[in-house]
Order: structure tokens, then sequence, then C-alpha cells
């Protein structure tokens, strides 16, 4: 849209009239440094695996199976990037807003037996060949169905709002549930939510099942596509990522819905009775060696005296 030829407007004076800075204009991209990517990619696939490892154990973890020697200092500082932090009960479990409200988890006594009841989002880390960038995704906590996803090269919240905009245009929910991170505590987001008189919900500090649907989408995606591709740039991964989300919602049965397709549940709104023997038993079974039973059980219903406060 600029044109460096231009002699009767100046460079600078284009940049003011798009409303952007000089300094984007001028701006060269510059590639990350492949040792710190290797190390990187090795980190998303161990915490995809056990999401319960921390900095030191990561460190060893890549001594021991990969021989390197890596700093602490470095596995935290890439981390942090990454936006990852192991899952156990301790003080912090994300980065709020610095201005925020915090709301309750609602799911604990929610009955959860037909579609747009809740909303679950979450962000995770995606590699690219010389980079990297960042997917959230908005899906229904019921029939697993997504009803958005964006990325971003940034952990700004703008791509969360595009994805909540684009979801808002299917349908709306009566709970919105999402982690603590600041994406979701920002000003925009919780306004957005309030506007539709959306419940808003979010998961508690070291309360790493409050969100497992989401969890468990990220390590289906991963395992399924990212792990298998090699993305040149962003453009690639868009349109692989909309072909695997196509799949995933209107091709891929899940045996938690009867062998049903998310879009088979959401947009049929089949009623719970068909469904609820099939999600309790696949339930039961992710519970068996932890002897929990996932949020997917814990069922809502009625939104009368639904509350934040």
């Amino acid at each position: 849209m600029i044109e460096q030829s231009n002699r009767h407007i100046s460079i600078r004076s284009q940049c003011e009239l798009l409303g952007i800075n000089r300094s984007r204009f001028y701006y060269l991209p510059v590639g990350m440094d492949e040792y710190n990517l290797r190390i990187m990619n090795l980190i998303d696939e161990e915490f995809t695996q056990h999401p319960i490892t921390g900095i030191p154990r990561m460190v060893e973890f890549l001594h021991r199976e990969h021989g390197l020697v890596v700093n602490h200092k470095r596995i935290r500082r890439l981390m942090r990037k990454m936006g990852l932090i192991a899952i156990y009960p301790k003080p912090r479990t994300s980065l709020p807003g610095t201005v925020c409200i915090k709301y309750p988890c609602l799911l604990k006594t929610m009955i959860i037996d037909a579609a747009d009841i809740v909303w679950c989002s979450d962000i995770t880390y995606i590699r690219l060949r010389g980079g990297f960038m960042y997917l959230v995704a908005i899906m229904d906590y019921f029939s697993r169905y997504v009803l958005s996803w964006s990325v971003s090269n940034s952990l700004e919240s703008l791509f969360c709002l595009d994805a909540l905009d684009e979801a808002l245009l299917i349908s709306k929910p009566l709970v919105f549930h999402s982690d603590q991170g600041k994406q979701y505590t920002g000003t925009k987001f919780i306004n957005t939510l309030k506007k539709y008189e959306i419940a808003i919900s979010m998961s508690g500090k070291g309360r790493c099942f409050d969100n497992i649907l989401a969890e468990r989408l990220w390590r289906t995606v991963k395992y399924e596509e990212i792990y298998l591709r090699d993305y040149v740039d962003g453009h690639v991964l868009i349109k692989s990522l909309g072909c695997y989300f196509d799949y995933y919602n209107h091709h891929r049965p899940h045996s938690s819905l009867g062998y049903k397709t998310p879009a088979e549940v959401y947009f049929k709104k089949l009623p719970a009775d068909s469904l609820r023997c099939a999600c309790l038993g696949a339930a039961l079974r992710e519970s068996a060696g932890t002897g929990k039973i996932g949020t997917a059980t814990i069922l809502y219903k009625d939104k009368i005296g639904l509350d934040n406060g």
C-alpha cells in the first residue's frame, strides 16, 4: 500500500495517512535462532506428552534423552515465550492482566447436557520451520465442536477477540470458560462477553482439570496434524489448520460422542439421553488410571440463578 517511488507524498505522510508507525514499514523480520527453535520444539513435544514437566525436569530431559546441555535460565525464558507453565499446585498458574476481575469456576455446579451451554477456550504454541506462532480455539464443551480458531505471532489479545467475534456469529453460550490469562481477563474481551449477556467462568489457580477438554483438543491437534507437518510459514499453517479443523468437526468421529462427529452433535442439537451413556463410559475409561472423573461428566440443568458474583 505504501509506494516508495511516489514523489508527491513522502513515506512519512503515507504512514500517517494509513495510521501506522514508520518503524513498522522499515522493519525487517529477523529469523529465530535455529538452536533455540530446536529446543522449543523438543519442549513442546515433551510438554504435550507430560504437562507436569517443569523447568528442572525439562533440563534433565533434554540432557538425558537428546544430549543437550541447556542452562535452566534458557529453558525458563523459552517456556515463558511459548506460554507453557507446568501443571501443579502453586501460587500463580497464569499471567493475568494488570487490571482485571477474576471470576469463579462455574463448571463445578453445572449440568452440561446440550450444546451452547458452555464454550471453552485456550491458547497453544505452534512451531514453524523458521519460527513459531500461537493458536487459539473456541470449542463447545458438550459437542467438542470447534466454533472458531485464530493464529498470531504474539500473545496479544487481538486474535482471541477475533476468534470470539467469529464464534458469536454462529451462536452464543450461557457460559464462557477459560483460564485466567491476560488475553481473557482484558477489558475488551470481558466487555464483549457481558454485551452478549454471557456468564464468565475461569479456571481456579492450580486447577489443572478445570479446562481439561481444551487441553485434550490441543493434544489431538498436535499429534494428528502439527507434529506430522513442516510448516514453511504462517500462510501454510493457516491453510493446513483449516483443512484439519474441517476434518475434526465434520469427519472425525469421537468415542465420547457415541462415534458421532462434533458437527453432527452440535448442529442437530441431539438430546443428552442419546449420548450420556457413551460420554459417561468414555469418562470412566479415561479416569480409570487416575481415579478421577473429568469435568465432561459434570452436568448443567438450568441457567436460572446463574451468577458470577
